[in-house]
């Protein structure tokens, strides 16, 4: 890498932290381009040099929020025990890491992405990220012969859109009101859907 791009990557690495920051702490109505030039320290107008606007900033946040949901969801389940139990686990974990940061979840499952070949591959690496989570344990129950490779992809299909949904009337709805509640009810319905 020349010392040209290590300067530009180092300059983008400011602006994407300072967003990943306001995101966390002021959520997305709290974004702009003078917010994240002012937080990152450099002026609004630098920001333009490196990124085309907000929005594509936003989702270079994405790989980061993996990558932390991912280092979480490894820490909250490495003493569960292997298979069905861990998938559990894992997605759980998964979907406690947008209570705790509800603006990334909107960034993964409500901001709008325009279209473009860069999003929509952001738009595959959000859809497939739960799958990714749980692969090893689902290939364990294969290897099991818990489940058929066919029954792993109907599992996979029906927890993303459970999680996703059950998420969205907590966070925007506060449906159920408790989080207690929430996870119980959470628990509940990915272990029905292990089970079919």
């Amino acid at each position: 890498m020349s010392r040209k791009e290590i300067q530009e990557q180092r300059m983008k690495d400011y602006f994407i932290q300072a967003t990943k920051e306001i995101l966390k702490g002021e959520g997305i109505q709290a974004l702009s381009v003078r917010s994240i030039a002012e937080k990152a320290g450099y002026s609004f107008a630098t920001l333009y040099n490196y990124f085309k606007d907000v929005k594509e900033l936003i989702f270079f946040c994405v790989k980061d929020f993996q990558q932390e949901c991912q280092e979480y969801v490894e820490d909250k389940t490495k003493d569960t025990e292997r298979g069905e139990k861990k998938i559990i686990a894992i997605s759980i974990s998964y979907a406690d890491y947008f209570v705790q940061y509800p603006s990334v979840f909107e960034i993964f499952f409500i901001e709008k992405l325009p279209n473009s070949a860069e999003n929509a591959r952001i738009s595959e690496l959000i859809s497939s990220f739960l799958e990714k989570l749980c692969q090893e344990e689902f290939q364990y129950c294969i290897d099991q012969k818990s489940f058929t490779a066919e029954e792993v992809q109907e599992i996979v299909k029906e927890l993303n859109g459970l999680i996703t949904g059950i998420l969205l009337l907590y966070l925007n709805r506060n449906y159920p009101s408790d989080y207690g509640d929430f996870t119980k009810n959470l628990k509940s319905q990915i272990e029905k859907t292990m089970k079919k």
